[in-house]
């Protein structure tokens, strides 16, 4: 990515922007601006979605005008917009809501963590690649909230709210992994400020449960752990009918598939904060590229043979 370091101010103090999945309202956005913003280093913006958002991945909003409004935030710049998380990311980094560009963005921070292919379909990390493929570092950062759950006990959690909501866990927590952070987040702006920082990547940082006590920072690779889903149809009242008129469908847990090689999953199950470079660019395995290269020119062959008019 073209870097759009060039163009930001030289003042004293990074800049940062501040933008979630969670929404304007959620903990972990609200504890990482008060951490940033105690520390009298930043210059810290925020333009973060009206709602809660999560799981929308890249979506961004085209065919309506994105609703924004300011709102308070102790130390902060702040808006609230009625986009996706990628949405507030691109407008944030625009020069058009602020009078330039910030030195980082940083998205989050969220309410679970976000391993693996889980960041596919993350707007957390969503809005920390938008940033990226604007040219502007970005860091992605969630808070693994629900470690220590059996699979039974985070379905059953699940099953009883039926729709996602944002939950303070605790205060001082949320301060906490907040807290852990700095030191990531005050390096990155050195190196950009310094013009040393990469611009091939951005990073994804995962929060162990018990922050406070974490075994340390850990440079990781993406795994392929997830959540496995199931469908089951239900009535506007939660039970299976056949009589509805239309048909009704819900998500339900069916298992997890986890890493057993060095991953950020298996690493922040370990206890140590995950901090993972990512991409943009996807990168199947070789194996599957030979097989295709070979596969390919025997296929038109074989169409050739059959059909002359296409030589």
């Amino acid at each position: 990515m073209e870097s759009g370091i060039d163009s930001k101010s030289k003042g004293e103090k990074g800049t940062i922007l501040v933008t979630n999945d969670d929404g304007i309202q959620a903990p972990g956005l609200n504890a990482l601006v008060s951490v940033l913003v105690s520390t009298h280093r930043f210059n810290v913006l925020v333009c973060a979605p009206q709602l809660e958002m999560s799981a929308v991945s890249h979506s961004i909003t085209w065919r309506q005008p994105l609703r924004v409004e300011k709102v308070e935030m102790d130390g902060a710049t702040a808006f609230k917009a009625s986009g996706t998380p990628a949405d507030c990311a691109s407008l944030g980094v625009s020069s058009v809501l602020f009078p330039s560009v910030p030195d980082l963005v940083i998205s989050g921070i969220n309410q679970g963590s976000n391993c693996g292919y889980h960041t596919v379909y993350s707007g957390t990390t969503a809005g920390a690649r938008e940033a990226f493929l604007n040219g502007v570092p970005a860091i992605s950062i969630s808070y693994d909230c629900y470690g220590g759950l059996s699979f039974e006990e985070f379905e059953k959690m699940l099953s009883l709210i039926n729709i996602i909501v944002i939950v303070p866990i605790n205060k001082n927590i949320d301060l906490a992994a907040a807290k852990a952070c700095l030191p990531i987040i005050s390096g990155i702006i050195a190196e950009i400020k310094n013009n040393t920082y990469p611009q091939g990547c951005f990073l994804n940082m995962d929060l162990p449960k018990d922050v406070a006590n974490h075994k340390g920072y850990k440079v990781t690779k993406q795994g392929k752990s997830m959540m496995k889903i199931r469908w089951k149809q239900i009535t506007s009242h939660g039970q299976p009918s056949e009589i509805e008129h239309h048909l009704l469908f819900r998500r339900q847990l069916s298992g997890c598939q986890v890493d057993i090689d060095d991953s950020d999953h298996k690493s922040l199950q370990e206890g140590y904060i995950s901090i993972t470079p990512l991409g943009v660019l996807t990168h199947p395995d070789k194996d599957c590229k030979a097989y295709f290269e070979d596969w390919l020119p025997n296929l038109i062959q074989q169409h050739q043979s059959h059909n002359p008019l296409l030589d």
